[in-house]
């Protein structure tokens, strides 16, 4: 599962960044970095606490 989420949070993060660099940044691509950073963020802390 946890790779599944690291997964998912990359190709949010590249989304973002084509969606950024072709111009059509909207609140939805910046919503959704956000998203990937925080499941980054909680993959790194369940990580270390275990």
């Amino acid at each position: 599962m946890g790779n599944l989420l690291y997964l998912v949070a990359v190709i949010l993060v590249i989304a973002w960044a084509i969606g950024f660099l072709g111009y059509h940044a909207s609140g939805l691509i910046h919503i959704l970095l956000v998203i990937a950073v925080i499941v980054v963020l909680l993959k790194v802390i369940r990580g270390a606490a275990n």
